[in-house]
């Protein structure tokens, strides 16, 4: 049986590159924007539609802010301005 042939790569033999821009602490940029667990709607932009917080590499948070905005999500959960999770059917 013979064996699956590869995809064949771009002319010149190379990988294609794929550049993709370093995402930037929006908190580190704008020091007027303050994490408050009052503030559900920007809360919202870290957790995904299924209710998860968000990692750094998607939102793009330094350390120091990532964990201030979980503690921030985690305090509004319990006050239940966020939901925990998602109803699914």
């Amino acid at each position: 049986m013979p064996r699956p042939t590869r995809p064949t790569r771009p002319e010149g033999g190379q990988k294609k590159r794929v550049y993709l821009r370093k995402r930037v602490c929006k908190f580190c940029q704008d020091a007027n924007i303050a994490i408050d667990y009052k503030d559900p709607r920007l809360l919202k932009q870290f957790i995904s539609e299924r209710g998860k917080i968000m990692p750094r590499r998607m939102t793009g948070t330094c350390a120091n802010h990532q964990r201030k905005v979980k503690e921030a999500i985690m305090i509004a959960r319990h006050i239940a301005f966020l939901p925990f999770t998602t109803l699914t059917k």
